[in-house]
């Protein structure tokens, strides 16, 4: 089986040929998937040492794949991407076998960085600044919505809200800190 250096595994199609050729510009070498069916096939050609997955995959889930792909490879170092930032996901992203968890958007120096567990935010010295009630709402509602595994009614039922609500308020960008 060839090995390559990069796993990229984004519905992004843009963000992702962008990606690909930073990383090869710096002699990594790097393969690419939009979706996780595609990323599957790369994994019975190829082994690779490092994978950037995105939290949404269209409609698949990257914490599905990582936990396929740590299956089907063990030693991959993981780093998890997302423009839907949340504890409960970054929490269990970790669990599941990532190394670092980025917020989009994020540059290629950004995600090598994410590598680096020297480096790692886990044990950088935190800046603590508190969270806004809306981004603590924000984090509340994915966490629900991931232990009622995705489904809105049951969330919606969960937190005592209306389905349409929680479909709105899941559509907009998570709020910062």
């Amino acid at each position: 089986m060839n090995s390559r250096d990069f796993l990229i595994v984004d519905d992004d199609i843009t963000f992702t040929s962008l990606l690909t050729r930073a990383l090869g510009r710096r002699n990594f070498s790097c393969e690419a998937a939009n979706t996780s069916a595609d990323a599957l096939q790369l994994l019975e050609k190829f082994y690779f040492a490092r994978a950037i997955v995105d939290l949404k995959l269209g409609a698949d889930s990257g914490l599905q794949f990582i936990r396929e792909l740590k299956l089907r490879q063990p030693d991959v170092v993981i780093v998890m991407l997302t423009g839907y930032s949340s504890i409960s996901t970054a929490v269990e992203a970790v669990k599941l076998g990532a190394t670092n968890y980025l917020c989009k958007p994020a540059d290629a120096n950004e995600i090598l960085a994410a590598f680096d567990t020297e480096d790692s935010p886990f044990t950088a010295e935190i800046d603590y600044s508190p969270i806004s009630v809306d981004r603590l709402e924000w984090e509340h509602i994915q966490r629900v919505l991931q232990e009622n595994a995705g489904n809105i009614s049951a969330t919606a039922r969960a937190l005592g809200m209306h389905r349409r609500t929680l479909q709105r308020k899941l559509q907009k960008r998570p709020v910062k800190h």
